[in-house]
């Protein structure tokens, strides 16, 4: 069975209501492509290509039919039933790790052999609960409503989940594209920190961030405009070393991030504005 590029998403600011979509939750794990050639033979694969399936050999004896191609998010849920990003990752990294994976499909790219990417987003959500009629601990499809994203949305901040999605419910599957017919809208957490100091190399740019008490608080990679880089690099240093440059005086700024890891940093923070 070939890889096949999945269809990728835009953002979007704000959730909204449609009854030309349906809403889903958007689960906090690694993209899987599940693939079962005409032999019944399994692969799966990163949304890069990479082929994982002896990560994850629990997976090869599910029961989807030969001639099956499913895309979905592989996660692993905390004590509260809550999609745990680090524990997944633990998993995917250790050949020693064994914690429960879920593999949980919320799309179908082939069905018996043939491509039903043409199919409507809701017709293809028919045939995916033909091939999963039940769920299980191990194997399960998204559940999703029509309409009511803003709703949906304010009920995954009270539970700290990741975001939702909304889809067109007449969307087509565009192998390996980014579609408007797709939107994420993500639950961002916002905080006030200090950028104190920056990774020198260009290429790898970073800020390095501290709380107001200068706790470190993990590395900025993401969405800083040319403008705030510049403010940055201008900044008098009061120290370096081979790889960073501190800064003499912090400076104050507002960021936005997905949620604290288990050792309190702040997960793919973003620059939004300087305070």
């Amino acid at each position: 069975m070939t890889f096949i590029s999945p269809m990728l998403l835009h953002k979007s600011d704000q959730p909204f209501d449609s009854s030309d979509y349906i809403t889903e939750l958007k689960l906090d794990g690694i993209r899987l492509i599940y693939s079962v050639d005409n032999a019944g033979k399994v692969r799966l694969y990163s949304r890069h290509k990479n082929d994982v399936t002896s990560k994850f050999p629990e997976l090869a004896a599910l029961d989807i039919p030969p001639g099956t191609v499913l895309d979905g998010e592989l996660i692993v849920s905390d004590t509260a039933g809550k999609p745990d990003f680090e524990a997944m990752m633990s998993r995917f990294m250790s050949s020693k790790d064994r914690t429960p994976v879920t593999f949980v499909a919320f799309d179908i790219i082939q069905h018996e052999g043939s491509s039903v990417t043409t199919l409507p987003l809701l017709d293809r959500k028919e045939l995916l609960a033909e091939i999963i009629p039940t769920d299980s601990s191990i194997l399960a499809k998204t559940q999703f409503i029509e309409g009511h994203g803003e709703a949906y949305f304010d009920a995954i901040k009270v539970q700290a989940l990741e975001g939702i999605v909304l889809k067109r419910k007449d969307s087509r599957y565009e192998v390996g594209k980014r579609s408007q017919s797709w939107l994420k809208v993500i639950n961002y957490q916002y905080a006030d920190v200090q950028v104190v100091g920056y990774r020198k190399q260009p290429k790898d740019f970073g800020w390095l961030l501290t709380d107001a008490d200068g706790k470190y608080m993990g590395v900025m990679e993401l969405g800083v405009p040319a403008q705030a880089r510049a403010d940055v690099y201008r900044a008098e240093v009061s120290q370096e070393t081979d790889d960073f440059a501190y800064l003499a005086a912090p400076i104050r700024a507002r960021v936005k991030y997905r949620n604290l890891t288990k050792a309190g940093l702040l997960r793919l923070p973003s620059f939004v504005e300087w305070t």
